[in-house]
């Protein structure tokens, strides 16, 4: 896929009554919530940043709907590599409004005034492994925030809850790589290079009961205000400046992910039925302090990354 393709700044939402009737199913099933919207000005564009979830799947679609069918707001995401390289599937989260997530089709989408999505942690927040649920894995990439400044774009920080709870992680990467098969193969082919390290290895997980239908959480969704960057104008080469909002955004979503889980857990003795906590129990969370060991200063690296 070309950077800054005119099939990006082309794409044609479908009308908002196809978009409802799609997901019709989705949102009976996760019965999504969504706090902080209605506190924020969506007139404007922004780039949204949160934290993504075990297999990526299901949170970013029923967000994007909502935002779309009750707002007029219309998320373009910016997809990690992986997407692109597996048959068939890359295409289609082009024809739903993906773009693949460099920082030539971030700009484009920002010049064009479109509000954009992104996940720092890409591709390994989605490739989760045991005791990791909502923890942001950020690594050092600070693109999104760089690329912020440059556009003038604030951010909307956000955070969900649930979706890292629809599935049992049995077997992950740490799994994996400790294998004898796993140390063969890295001496002998280029597997490591091809998984980051590990980092696009799935996990094998388990949904409701011994099957892969996820269990049936209820989804919360978080969003915090504005993060203005127009402050920070021209100083996007600025490594601690831009290294200093990024932090400033994993905080805000630290944040929310803290605040939804504790409204979960007064709404779910209240308004979940006891089919739906039957079916969906919850995951020992470890809090927000392991995804606190992010370095305090700015790493060398930190903007040789671009966000994916």
């Amino acid at each position: 896929m070309p950077a800054a393709s005119a099939e990006a700044l082309d794409f044609q939402p479908p009308s908002p009554d196809r978009m409802r009737r799609f997901f019709r199913l989705a949102r009976w099933y996760f019965n999504p919530e969504f706090l902080g919207l209605w506190e924020l000005d969506l007139s404007r564009p922004a780039l949204f940043v949160g934290n993504h979830s075990l297999h990526g799947l299901t949170d970013a679609p029923l967000m994007i709907e909502h935002l779309y069918t009750h707002y007029g707001v219309m998320l373009r995401g910016l997809g990690d590599r992986g997407h692109f390289r597996v048959p068939g599937w890359g295409r289609f989260l082009v024809r739903h409004g993906m773009v693949l997530g460099t920082p030539e089709n971030c700009s484009a989408l920002m010049k064009a005034g479109q509000s954009v999505l992104v996940f720092p942690g890409g591709g390994r927040e989605v490739m989760r492994r045991k005791g990791e649920a909502y923890q942001l894995i950020w690594k050092q990439r600070a693109g999104f925030a760089r690329l912020a400044i440059e556009h003038g774009y604030d951010i909307i920080p956000f955070g969900s809850v649930g979706p890292d709870e629809n599935f049992k992680i049995l077997f992950d990467a740490n799994d994996v790589m400790r294998t004898r098969a796993w140390r063969w193969l890295a001496a002998r082919t280029r597997i490591e290079e091809m998984t980051r390290g590990g980092d696009m290895l799935p996990p094998i997980t388990r949904g409701l009961g011994p099957t892969l239908l996820p269990r049936p959480q209820r989804f919360y969704f978080g969003f915090g205000q504005r993060i203005p960057t127009a402050p920070l104008k021209g100083l996007e080469g600025d490594r601690t400046a831009v290294w200093q909002l990024r932090e400033q955004v994993a905080n805000a979503v630290e944040q929310q992910i803290s605040r939804l889980l504790h409204y979960r857990s007064q709404d779910r003795l209240s308004n979940w039925s006891p089919v739906r906590r039957a079916l969906a129990p919850l995951a020992q969370t470890p809090g927000m302090k392991q995804s606190r060991s992010r370095p305090a200063q700015v790493p060398p690296a930190a903007l040789a990354r671009s966000s994916r």
